[in-house]
């Protein structure tokens, strides 16, 4: 059960990094944060400004690392992550359930011809009529 959490870790630390430099870094952050935060008491601001805080910091760190081309300094942001979500599966193994679901939504669709990023839709409520409509990728239209 440890190799399938540590290469779920790893698989979430790598989409998390990923994520710092991609255009969807703000909605990652939120939703690492409530991973990272969910099962701490209830109502710490605290906790969640200070690991969002780390992100960021983490964030400007891998940025920076990558515009020097150090390849370490990309290591070693990820390996922080590895670690940081290791340890909270290892305290909570119902984390797993919810680190899939956050890998789903940060890992890159590989079958999105090339384009980053994934979607995830949901419809909830008690509407019983009405139009609805979801897209991942719109491209360009050409009016003849």
């Amino acid at each position: 059960m440890d190799a399938e959490l540590t290469a779920l870790a790893t698989a979430g630390a790598t989409a998390l990094v990923q994520s710092m430099v991609g255009d969807g870094w703000a909605h990652a952050r939120d939703r690492a944060v409530g991973f990272f935060t969910r099962r701490r008491p209830a109502g710490n601001e605290e906790d969640t400004v200070a690991v969002a805080g780390e992100l960021d910091e983490a964030r400007e760190e891998l940025v920076a690392a990558r515009d020097a081309e150090d390849d370490g300094a990309v290591a070693d942001v990820q390996a922080e992550w590895r670690n940081r979500m290791r340890r909270a599966l290892r305290a909570d193994p119902e984390a797993a359930a919810e680190l899939r679901l956050l890998l789903d939504e940060l890992a890159p669709d590989a079958g999105s011809s090339g384009r980053g990023g994934s979607v995830s839709n949901r419809i909830t409520g008690g509407v019983q009529h009405g139009n609805v409509i979801q897209a991942h990728t719109v491209g360009d239209v050409q009016l003849g």
